[in-house]
């Protein structure tokens, strides 16, 4: 059975930073399936996630890795040196100092090769291609690849690739866009749109993302040909959610009211509330990524312990009104 074959249509997005296994396991028995959200963690961490997930459901495990980007350190070496720069005044504020805007691949190889070492059901990418090899060598043991795309023409390099479905995300997505080029534009097609050219080009099963704020956003979205529905900025506020409780109450308190799209907070672009960090530094990060991630990493956490908003990456879709404080399983109720 498809691991999409599931009672309900729900998905919980992998989201870094905030999905945990207490949220995916839960959206699971709710009868639909969650997302573990392994960037940002070492092996170590996602093969713990994993263990907890399992002590929690019978339900199929899916985990998401972010694709290993161009290093472009010395390329961009000087706008690094002077973002970090610009931003030491605003990081001086919380007492701390930029970060190294140092590259990594994010420990891609070992969690490859962890999860080929011990299988699970699915894996997504995103951020862009990874070799075919990689993606056979999960097949081999069982696993089902997909990847993130933004345009039809990703969805047909996904087929290429071997990918068995895809993840159709539309603008109204919030956080990071999938785009498989670092320096690309953000794609302006919605999620309806993106699904139907993912379900024409690639001819593979679709996941729609983007923008879900209640049950007619996802049955309009099935309706476009998606599979299932995949629901990220409503989860952030879900209790089971480790969002830090600042950028909760950013997307409840109805405070923050625009969003935009910036590369301010990673070198990569992603929706999130203006807020005095976006208004203060948007335009001026360069297209490096993760380079730009950990500049700011230090500003982001000393802002979330201080219980401010104003220095937070506070990632939302364009449903983030419709976010409320609830357990995970009144929220998949609540888009049925």
């Amino acid at each position: 059975m498809s691991f999409l074959e599931r009672p309900n249509p729900i998905i919980s997005a992998p989201m870094a930073g905030a999905s945990t296994p207490a949220l995916a396991a839960a959206v699971s028995e709710a009868g639909g399936l969650g997302f573990l959200a392994a960037g940002y963690l070492s092996v170590d961490a996602m093969a713990d996630e994993v263990t907890v997930y399992r002590s929690l459901t019978d339900a199929p495990v899916a985990i998401n890795l972010f694709t290993p980007q161009t290093d472009r350190s010395l390329e961009l070496g000087s706008r690094l040196d002077a973002y970090r720069a610009e931003v030491a005044e605003t990081a001086g504020r919380y007492g701390v100092t930029p970060g190294d805007p140092s590259f990594d691949d994010d420990t891609f190889e070992g969690k490859v090769a962890w999860l080929v070492a011990h299988p699970v059901d699915v894996v997504t990418f995103t951020f862009g291609p990874v070799p075919p090899a990689t993606v056979f060598r999960l097949q081999e043991v069982g696993t089902t690849v997909g990847f993130t795309v933004t345009s039809a023409h990703e969805a047909q390099q996904a087929t290429g690739l071997g990918a068995d479905f895809v993840v159709a995300q539309g603008c109204e997505a919030g956080g990071h866009r999938g785009t498989w080029h670092l320096s690309d534009r953000p794609n302006e097609m919605s999620a309806l749109e993106v699904t139907a050219a993912a379900v024409d080009a690639s001819g593979l099963p679709v996941i729609a993302a983007g923008g879900v704020d209640g049950p007619a956003a996802v049955r309009a979205l099935l309706d476009a040909g998606a599979e299932s529905v995949a629901v990220g900025t409503l989860f952030l506020a879900a209790e089971e959610s480790k969002a830090p409780a600042a950028h909760q109450d950013a997307l409840t308190s109805g405070a923050f009211t625009s969003a935009t799209v910036t590369r301010a907070f990673s070198g990569r672009f992603a929706r999130a509330l203006v807020n005095d960090f976006v208004r203060a530094h948007d335009g001026h990060a360069p297209s490096a990524y993760p380079n730009v991630h950990h500049l700011t990493k230090p500003i982001r956490t000393a802002a979330a312990s201080a219980g401010d908003p104003q220095a937070m990456a506070l990632w939302a879709g364009s449903g983030h009104a419709a976010a409320t404080r609830r357990s995970a399983a009144e929220i998949v109720s609540a888009l049925l």
